[in-house]
C-alpha cells in the first residue's frame, strides 16, 4: 500500500494539508483522511486535494497525531514566512497589499503578464499556494 504524501502548512490559527499523491491512494486511505478531517470539524477540498482545520497545531503535534491514529503518511512541512518577511505590492490596483493577500486570480495574471523586479516574490507565492 502506498503511503499518503502530505504537505503540512501552519497558519496563525489553523493549518492546511495538501495531499500530494491522492490519485495513488486507495479509497480506504482517502476515507481515513476524510474521517480524520471530519472529526476535527475541518474541510476536505477535492478540487485542490487539500484539507484545512481551524486549530492551531505544530508540525510535530500533527505527525504525532497521525502516528497515534495509525495513519500511514510521509509528511513534509511547508514553512511560510511571517508577514514581516513578505513584500508588499508597489503598483497597480492592489498597491500596498501583501503579496500573500492578493487574490489567486490576480496572482496568476501577474505570473503571466509581469516581468518586473518582484517576479521571484510572485513565483514564490504561487508555490506557497500550490497554484
Amino acid at each position: 500500500m502506498v503511503a499518503a504524501e502530505l504537505i503540512f502548512t501552519r497558519y496563525k490559527t489553523s493549518y492546511s494539508v495538501y495531499v500530494k499523491n491522492i490519485q495513488k491512494l486507495s479509497v480506504a486511505q482517502i476515507q481515513e483522511l476524510e474521517h480524520f478531517v471530519k472529526l476535527r470539524h475541518g474541510y476536505f477540498d477535492f478540487n485542490t486535494f487539500s484539507f484545512s482545520i481551524q486549530k492551531k497545531i505544530s508540525f510535530k503535534e500533527f505527525t504525532k497525531l497521525l502516528n497515534s491514529l495509525n495513519i500511514t503518511a510521509v509528511v513534509e512541512e511547508n514553512i511560510i514566512k511571517t508577514r514581516d518577511d513578505i513584500m508588499k505590492i508597489n503598483f497597480g490596483k492592489y498597491k500596498g497589499m501583501f503579496y500573500s493577500d492578493l487574490p489567486d486570480s490576480y496572482l496568476l495574471w501577474l505570473s503571466k503578464n509581469y516581468n518586473g523586479e518582484d517576479r521571484n516574490i510572485i513565483t514564490q507565492e504561487l508555490q506557497n499556494r500550490n497554484l
